[in-house]
């Protein structure tokens, strides 16, 4: 049975790459979750372990390959500005994040959940993306309202993750899973910042984007606006404070 839905869901991105002849594997298997899982959104993102201030290589780094709408998008860069959620959990354990009522996760993720909540978002699924014991970055999604997935749409969610991993490993092909420069995504933007700003404090990779999440959480602004800001130099950082 699991077979024959994987054979039906493979063949139905080939026909929606047939049809949208310039879209990616992976954007088209976010496309068919929002059509076959009764999900508002869908978004898929890449993920790599960069080596942290204390040498543990815990700081996930992130670019956006394909999100479905503006929540699905807004919900990927607010996990990285809070630096927390079913995406970063998906990656670190290796498991599916399945959250059918999101309002009842603020004790997890509490700088999270009631931004993400504002957002639209009243149920959350993550399903890390990976190949054997590597992982890759994630697959997210949201729906506007309450309630779990059934049985066949967690088993369809899993054979869609499961192509869409093939599609970053396409999309990989001739760059390094920690070289995020082939995404056409302004988090690529937020590792050159954080680079700057940690010569500014003379601190730690870790500290950098702390300081970095922090504005961003304090000012109600994204990650990727406050990183541009500071390679545009029109934002810098003190040992104390922020200085424009």
């Amino acid at each position: 049975m699991v077979e024959n839905r994987r054979q039906r869901m493979q063949a139905l991105l080939a026909s929606d790459g047939a049809a949208h002849q310039s879209a990616s594997a992976v954007s088209l298997a976010c496309e068919r979750c929002v059509l076959e899982l009764a999900v508002s959104g869908a978004g898929a993102t890449v993920l790599s372990k960069t080596p942290s201030g204390n040498g543990d290589g815990s700081t996930p780094s992130r670019g956006l390959v394909h999100a479905t709408n503006e929540i699905s998008a807004g919900l990927e860069d607010l996990q990285l500005t809070v630096g927390e959620g079913p995406c970063l959990d998906a990656f670190a354990t290796g498991g599916p994040v399945l959250i059918s009522d999101l309002a009842s996760a603020t004790p997890r993720w509490p700088a999270f959940t009631p931004a993400a909540c504002d957002l639209g978002a009243a149920a959350v699924f993550s399903f890390p993306l990976q190949v054997g014991v590597v992982r890759l970055g994630s697959l997210d999604l949201y729906r506007d309202t309450p309630g779990p997935l059934t049985r066949i749409e967690l088993a369809d969610a899993l054979i869609l993750s499961d192509l869409a991993t093939q599609g970053v490993i396409a999309d990989l092909d001739g760059h390094r899973t920690e070289d995020v420069s082939w995404l056409a995504d302004p988090h690529a933007q937020v590792h050159q910042a954080t680079g700057m700003v940690q010569v500014q404090l003379n601190s730690t990779t870790d500290v950098a984007l702390m300081r970095l999440r922090g504005h961003a959480f304090t000012h109600n602004m994204s990650l990727a606006d406050v990183a541009r800001q500071v390679v545009d130099r029109s934002l810098r950082f003190t040992d104390t404070e922020d200085e424009q």
